[in-house]
C-alpha cells in the first residue's frame, strides 16, 4: 500500500514560516502585510473560503480588508475594487475568489491587478516571468504540489512526471514549474488532457502521476505503473460531495500517494500567503 502525502504537515510548515516573515515585516515596516480580498456574488463556497482566508490572515499576522460585491454587480464595478486595491499602500497583495457570477468577467478584471499584487500568481504577466523562471508570484496548487513533493523526499530531477490537464490555474503552470533547472524539480514534464485517446498508454510511463483534470474517476488503477508516485490534484463537485479525479483503488499500486481530502487543498492556501508576504517585501524593494 501507498504511502500518504498528506498536505497538512507541509501547510503546517510553510505557514511557520510566512508567520515568521510577516511578523519581521511588521517589526521592519511598522504595519501589517495586507492581503486583500475580493467576493463578488452570492455563492455559499466562495463565501466560505473567503472566510477562511480571513480567519487564516488574521492568524498569520495579515491586515485583510475585504471588499463583497452583490450578485447585480458587473466587470466594471469589480475592476474599480481592483484599482483601489492597486492604490492602497496597507494593500500588499490580492485576490479575487473564483467563479464569479455570470456575466462577470474575471479574467479581464484579472488583467487589471498590479503584477506585483497578485496573490494568485496568474496574472498574464506572472505566467510570463513563470515560463522565463523569472522571480514573481507563482501559482499556489503548483507550487504546493512542489512543495509535497519535496517534504517526502520525492525525486524529481530527472524524472518523467505526466501531467493529466492543462488548465491555466493548474496543469500549465505545473508544467513549466517542475520543468526548471531546480532540486526540486528539473524533471521531463509530458502534460497531456482527457481527450487524448490513448491516455493510459501515457499515464503508465509515469514515474509521477499528477492529475489535474477535474474529471472525476479518470485516473484508475490499470493506467498507474506499480510504484509510480500519484498526486491527485483535481476535483469536481456535484452539490457538496467531492469527486476526485484519482480512484481509491490507485493506492492499491502506487508508492506514494495524496489523500482524497487534506492533500494538494492545505498547501495551496500556505502558499496563497507565502506569495502575498512576498509581494510585501518585493514592493518595498520596488519602491526604495
Amino acid at each position: 500500500m501507498a504511502i500518504i502525502m498528506s498536505g497538512v504537515p507541509v501547510a503546517n510548515s510553510v505557514e511557520d514560516e510566512v508567520r515568521r516573515d510577516a511578523k519581521r515585516y511588521s517589526e521592519t515596516y511598522n504595519r501589517k502585510p495586507g492581503l486583500a480580498t475580493i467576493l463578488v456574488g452570492s455563492d455559499s463556497s466562495s463565501a466560505n473560503y473567503i472566510n477562511m482566508k480571513q480567519k487564516k490572515a488574521s492568524e498569520l499576522g495579515f491586515h485583510s480588508p475585504h471588499k463583497h460585491l452583490n450578485d447585480n454587480s458587473t466587470t466594471k464595478d469589480l475592476i474599480e475594487v481592483v484599482e483601489s486595491f492597486n492604490e492602497d499602500e496597507l494593500v500588499d497583495a490580492m485576490l479575487i475568489q473564483y467563479p464569479p457570477p455570470k456575466g462577470v468577467d474575471f479574467e479581464e478584471a484579472l488583467y487589471h491587478v498590479n503584477p506585483d499584487k497578485d496573490a494568485d500568481g496568474m496574472h498574464p504577466l506572472n505566467m510570463g516571468r513563470l515560463a522565463l523562471s523569472m522571480p514573481g508570484p507563482i501559482p499556489c496548487t503548483p507550487a504546493g504540489i512542489e512543495a509535497i513533493l519535496a517534504f517526502y523526499s520525492v525525486q524529481v530531477s530527472g524524472r518523467h512526471v505526466v501531467i493529466v490537464g492543462r488548465g491555466l490555474t493548474l496543469g500549465k503552470p505545473l508544467s513549466l514549474l517542475l520543468s526548471q533547472k531546480r532540486d526540486s524539480a528539473n524533471a521531463a514534464v509530458t502534460l497531456v488532457h482527457s481527450g487524448v485517446s490513448d491516455l493510459k498508454q501515457i499515464t503508465l510511463q509515469a514515474d509521477i502521476l499528477i492529475s489535474a483534470a477535474g474529471v472525476p474517476g479518470i485516473v484508475s488503477k490499470d493506467m498507474v505503473r506499480r510504484g509510480a508516485v500519484v498526486v491527485g490534484a483535481g476535483v469536481r463537485y456535484e452539490g457538496k460531495k467531492l469527486l476526485p479525479d484519482v480512484n481509491e483503488d490507485v493506492e492499491e499500486v502506487a508508492s506514494y500517494i495524496t489523500p482524497r481530502v487534506g492533500g494538494v487543498g492545505p498547501t495551496t492556501v500556505a502558499m496563497l500567503f507565502r506569495n502575498a508576504i512576498s509581494s510585501a517585501f518585493r514592493l518595498k524593494e520596488l519602491t526604495k
